[in-house]
């Protein structure tokens, strides 16, 4: 598993992004989180699935009300990572109204996840391999903090408890 001070593995994202921009259609667009990640302070947090009740409830929204007070701790850009498809991320987004402040980043087949050692298998259960609920600062590509919630609990990744850590 990924840990504090190591740098994040390279690997392709994928956003809906409703507006085209300089290099940047409408629909889904691939980046890579090596270079998403250069020169910036990036807060990631990840879910195990998009309209889930509680990161559509808890998580998410956190992040949207806490959004301001991230940005004047230095705090460039907040991604939600789900192990969801770029469409599926894009409505969900659109559904809590995130607008342009998280980034609704999917990572539908796990690369990301699997990479930082954060999947967590729920095929049992019918969802497939999805992600671990974590929260970490990332700063040049280097995880500066890592929260990582134990099963089915809500406590130390959510948008005040990264707010304290800056």
């Amino acid at each position: 598993m990924i840990a504090v001070g190591q740098k994040l593995p390279n690997a392709t994202l994928y956003e809906f992004l409703d507006e085209a921009t300089e290099g940047c259609s409408i629909g889904p667009n691939a980046f890579e989180v090596e270079k998403l990640t250069a020169g910036k302070t990036v807060v990631i947090f990840a879910l195990p699935g998009a309209f889930t009740p509680t990161c559509s409830a808890k998580h998410v929204p956190g992040f949207i009300e806490h959004f301001d007070a991230l940005k004047a701790k230095g705090v460039d850009e907040i991604w939600c990572v789900s192990v969801n498809d770029p469409f599926v991320m894009g409505a969900w987004g659109r559904d809590l109204k995130v607008g342009n402040k998280v980034r609704m980043l999917g990572d539908g087949s796990a690369e990301f996840t699997k990479k930082l050692g954060m999947e967590f298998d729920l095929i049992a259960r019918g969802l497939g391999v999805r992600s671990q609920r974590y929260a970490m600062i990332v700063q040049d590509g280097v995880v500066k903090t890592l929260d990582l919630e134990a099963p089915g609990k809500f406590e130390v990744s959510d948008a005040a408890s990264v707010l304290k850590q800056l």
